[in-house]
């Protein structure tokens, strides 16, 4: 099989749009996309175009994928939606870089969409509960908020030395982040005095501890290396991928201080990249609640079980530390509009093996990871991305 690079990605900012519409969110990521191209591409080039949204609010749930494509002008191509709810937009460019891999494309465009804020709360609600177990869980009244609280609440009676206020230094540090990434929702620094003292949403998570809802689209493009050379001499490659699925509901799982489809996705991208967790140099990881980041430093293998409080308190994840996790802010600052989520992570992996992310920039990358999950865990999906050296 060929080998696959991201010869190009962008994103809107995420934050609180809600008079765009899907169609102009996605149509701005792509034209970011685009203008990211180091010698320019023609949007004729494009073979196949895959699209990631969960649909909240039940907006062109049908024919989702033409629909944002044929705003861009793209007619013709084959163009498809994927939903995997948080981790649609990740699948989306498992799909496009399989297409390109393939060969049944020599370009693809991977991306997603997702409008969440003009609705009500209530209503958001909903739609978010549908990426757990409806009808053991959201149907009885179990917030997405409620499920990770559950599996906090496991892990920290679990692990003696991990508490609270590790929660609270995920949210810090990735504030941090955040307030140096222009495209972040919420790109504000906080003390840890503000994340340990701000009010319970679902104990023991507190509003600190949680992503918002965010609007926003965020685009990819995929090409072979037969045809790489006429877009860039500095593309990324696409290392490897896995992916993994899992029991929906989280009461059926036999573990709730682990997911699953993480470690199983991690390792298989692991194996098809040649490397070992100790050789990646930055990662975003799918942080929708803070617990969600120190399950991901484990699963991941930058940590054993029960250890990733050590990474916190020994600054390894900080954006100057040996393994900087979330240099974007994460999904708690930079935001979390779900079908965008995980081409976002790619877009600003791209960026930094590129060295164009500015004040957030990680030293020297080689290998960068980006981790999107849907649900609570029932899907999953790694890359690793590549910088090679001496392109």
């Amino acid at each position: 099989m060929r080998d696959a690079y991201i010869i190009g990605a962008g994103q809107t900012p995420f934050g609180a749009m809600p008079d765009r519409s899907y169609r102009s969110l996605f149509g701005e990521a792509f034209d970011r996309a685009v203008e990211s191209v180091p010698d320019g591409i023609d949007e004729a080039d494009i073979d196949e175009a895959v699209v990631g949204s969960l649909g909240v609010g039940g907006r062109q749930l049908g024919l989702s994928g033409p629909a944002a494509t044929e705003h861009l002008g793209l007619h013709g191509i084959p163009s498809s939606r994927i939903e995997n709810a948080c981790a649609a937009s990740g699948y989306s460019v498992r799909q496009a870089v399989q297409a390109v891999k393939s060969g049944m494309a020599d370009v693809a465009l991977a991306g997603g969409v997702e409008v969440m804020t003009d609705m009500s709360g209530d209503v958001t609600k909903y739609w978010l509960g549908v990426s757990g177990e409806t009808e053991w869980e959201r149907l009885t009244g179990t917030t997405f908020a409620g499920v990770y609280a559950q599996m906090a609440s496991a892990y920290l009676d679990r692990y003696d030395d991990a508490t609270r206020e590790h929660l609270s230094m995920v949210a810090v540090k990735n504030h941090a982040n955040g307030a140096k990434n222009p495209n972040a929702h919420l790109g504000f620094e906080c003390s840890l005095e503000d994340a340990m003292g701000a009010p319970d949403v679902a104990h023991p998570l507190n509003l600190y501890h949680c992503c918002p809802t965010s609007d926003g689209a965020a685009a990819v493009l995929v090409a072979s290396e037969d045809v790489v050379d006429e877009y860039t001499d500095e593309p990324v490659r696409v290392a490897g991928v896995g992916a993994s699925s899992e029991r929906v509901g989280l009461f059926q799982r036999e573990e709730y201080t682990t997911i699953a489809s993480s470690r199983r996705a991690g390792e298989k991208a692991y194996d098809r990249a040649g490397i070992d967790p100790s050789d990646v140099d930055f990662a975003e990881v799918h942080d929708c609640f803070a617990i969600a980041e120190l399950l991901a430093y484990e699963d991941l293998g930058f940590c054993d079980p029960g250890e990733a409080y050590r990474l916190l308190e020994e600054g390894t994840t900080e954006l100057d530390g040996d393994l900087p996790v979330n240099a974007s802010g994460g999904l708690k600052s930079k935001g979390h509009p779900i079908g965008a989520t995980g081409a976002g992570q790619v877009a600003e992996a791209f960026k930094q093996l590129r060295g164009k992310a500015g004040d957030r920039q990680v030293a020297d990358p080689r290998y960068g990871v980006t981790h999107n999950v849907g649900g609570s865990g029932g899907a999953a999906v790694v890359h690793v991305l590549e910088r090679e050296v001496g392109r």
